[in-house]
């Protein structure tokens, strides 16, 4: 049998390194015959800790665009990518999703610094303590859950921000001056555990406190839509599950034009052969707008479920909350 070789790109983040692993791992067992080779990016967004991702194109621009554009021109067969972070109110001609994997547990976790206790949080409804993300969902989702607490920018790889935390390290602020030191995090449960850092969940929030980010516990795999090589090889890992929940969020945030500083979330899931999709818009500010759609259909059309969703939110108002966190000319 003819042996064959794929080159992976991804970043350089022990988070995406592992997930890279897990990708590689999976494709041995499934095809031995392949030689799966990892190459790292340190992207945009992995350099610079400091700015808003806002400024380098969200989450595409920073994390994805320059790995796919390495795929796009040959010079890798297929890139890794966590879900949540695929722009998806955007083309990408020429290259498809040949892969999901099963998907990890798609919650945000509360991550407390040491001293501070999950009861003096919700003791004080957040007055006095600083939450830190550099998510506009999560950020906007805290401001609900706690209207008093005070939510400060912090970037950073999942074991980075544990760290910094810890030290109670102030944090650079995209237009000058200092914030912080941060009392608790919001993180990816799922994140953490892939770093070892599961043991510092202090509270996991529900999709009912809390709705996920449009793909969140899904690592994704891309690759040129005419490599059809690699695309059988993908094939062999991706789990159908997944594939369709993917198809079927990512069609809201197509239908809602959305973009990085949108508070937009959506999670779905399959009961045996029905799909129940829930997606949200809210406005980032404490007390603002919050609109909420849940819908279900045949998990076998998941894009047609996830536009009804969409149109749903579209109509109540959606797009007029992302229109003012729409950034200016």
């Amino acid at each position: 049998m003819v042996a064959v070789s794929i080159r992976i790109g991804t970043r350089k983040s022990v988070m995406a390194l592992a997930q890279t692993a897990d990708i590689a791992q999976r494709l041995s067992k499934a095809t031995p015959e392949v030689d799966v080779e990892i190459v790292k990016f340190e992207t945009t967004g992995d350099s610079d800790q400091t700015s808003k991702l806002l400024v380098h194109g969200g989450k595409g621009g920073a994390f994805v665009a320059e790995i796919r554009s390495a795929v796009a021109s040959g010079r890798l067969d297929a890139a890794m990518h966590s879900l949540k972070d695929m722009p998806g109110n955007e083309d990408t001609p020429g290259l498809v999703i040949g892969a999901t994997l099963t998907r990890d547990p798609p919650t945000d976790a509360l991550v407390l610094r040491p001293g501070v206790s999950i009861e003096d949080i919700k003791r004080s409804r957040g007055r006095g303590y600083r939450i830190g993300t550099n998510a506009v969902r999560r950020a906007a989702y805290v401001r609900r859950l706690f209207p008093d607490i005070e939510v400060i920018h912090f970037r950073g790889a999942a074991d980075t921000r544990v760290r910094k935390l810890d030290n109670r390290e102030m944090q650079r602020l995209p237009g000058g001056g200092e914030a912080g030191p941060a009392d608790a995090l919001i993180m990816a449960r799922s994140g953490l555990e892939r770093v070892g850092l599961g043991h510092r969940i202090a509270c996991e929030l529900s999709p009912s406190e809390m709705l996920p980010a449009v793909g969140q516990g899904i690592v994704a795999v891309e690759c040129a839509v005419n490599d059809w090589q690699t695309r059988k090889c993908l094939a062999l890992i991706d789990d159908p599950a997944a594939h369709l929940s993917c198809d079927a969020e990512r069609e809201v945030l197509w239908v809602l034009n959305g973009h990085c500083n949108s508070p937009i979330a959506g999670y779905s899931t399959i009961e045996g052969s029905q799909m129940t999709l829930t997606a949200s818009v809210l406005d980032d500010a404490g007390g603002g707008r919050f609109i909420e759609v849940t819908r279900s259909g045949p998990a076998g059309r998941p894009r047609e479920l996830g536009r009804a969703v969409g149109l749903e939110l579209l109509y109540k108002g959606a797009a007029d909350i992302i229109a003012r966190t729409r950034p200016g000319p």
